[in-house]
């Protein structure tokens, strides 16, 4: 008995699944979802990839080479005649040692610290991003490689590089002067901020987007290229990370040669001195008629030594941070 009204039932069930149609859920009526949600594929988490791996990899880069950025700033604020302070690199480093100890070489570490998470993770999740949207079969043309590089440069520029390397320009420059004004880096941002309102920090944001595009276009040219040559034909093929150490040494000696003017109009234009400069092009003519083209490649040598370091050390900390993203966090295009 039991089995006879069991079985009529199951019937019955057989006949209403085939007449049901199927109920079409919201998720597959929104096609968007597939593309900006959680489904997103796999170029916007290749962005997300690079901003975290990024911001990683800055913090730990300048930690290791701020004392040569020091250095650097300090020369190229120093102007020629009776205001001139040092002779070169070594006597800086002496200077600096002698009168604030070897820790003097990290002041305003804070200010580029806070800078630095940003810019790196602006630029590399920049780069990823144009990257995804540009390459042909996961390769870059030398146009594109070149484009992808100043989208990156110009994005940090804009979102972190401009307003931190005026507070840290500043933040050196007043360390020069008898009686330092700034007590700590919230106390020099609220009184730059006062003194000179929002824009006092986005001053030099010219010559930044010109020094950090045609910087990052040079280095991640470089750098892909080389990479690109050492691949061949095989384009799964594993850089190994000593060898991308080298490519960025490279990479950064290239964009220090090229652009190590702009880099001195950009300090001159963020210092505590800059209101005595209309503009990029009125700064650039003052220091050739004041100061001789010599002046322009004023801090090259512990520039060249920061940055070879600086460019080696990132791209190989960051491709060491994407081959662990790469292991543990798949993306939709990778599960399917």
């Amino acid at each position: 008995m039991q089995a006879t009204f069991i079985f009529p039932q199951l019937i019955l069930l057989n006949r209403f699944s085939a007449m049901a149609k199927p109920i079409p859920m919201p998720f597959f009526q929104r096609p968007w979802l597939m593309q900006q949600g959680a489904a997103a594929a796999e170029g916007g988490n290749k962005g997300l990839k690079g901003i975290l791996a990024g911001g990683i990899t800055g913090g730990i880069e300048i930690c290791i080479t701020y004392p040569t950025e020091y250095i650097k700033t300090q020369l190229q604020l120093d102007e020629k005649g009776d205001r001139k302070r040092y002779s070169g690199v070594t006597d800086c480093i002496r200077k600096t040692v002698i009168q604030r100890g070897f820790f003097g070489l990290y002041r305003g570490l804070s200010v580029l610290l806070y800078g630095s998470i940003p810019k790196t993770a602006s630029r590399f999740g920049a780069f990823e991003t144009l990257k995804d949207h540009m390459a042909d079969n996961g390769q870059l043309s030398i146009f594109s490689k070149l484009l992808c590089g100043l989208g990156a440069g110009i994005c940090e520029a804009v979102i972190a590089v401009t307003p931190m390397e005026t507070i840290k320009v500043k933040f050196i420059n007043d360390q020069r002067t008898a009686k330092p004004q700034f007590k700590g880096f919230f106390h020099g941002v609220g009184r730059i901020i006062c003194n000179d309102g929002i824009g006092g920090i986005y001053k030099g944001v010219t010559a930044t987007i010109l020094k950090q595009g045609s910087n990052q276009a040079i280095r991640f040219f470089v750098v892909e290229s080389l990479k690109d040559s050492y691949k061949a034909k095989n384009p799964q093929k594993p850089v190994p990370k000593l060898l991308v150490g080298a490519f960025g040494f490279i990479a950064g000696a290239a964009s220090v040669l090229c652009n190590t003017p702009l880099d001195v109009i950009k300090t001159r234009m963020q210092g505590l001195e800059a209101a005595k400069y209309h503009s990029t092009a009125n700064c650039a003519l003052k220091i050739w008629h004041n100061e001789g083209i010599s002046a322009f490649y004023k801090g090259t040598v512990p520039r060249l030594s920061r940055v070879c370091l600086d460019v080696a050390f990132t791209f190989m900390i960051y491709d060491s941070f994407m081959d662990v993203f790469n292991r543990v966090w798949y993306t939709t295009d990778e599960i399917n």
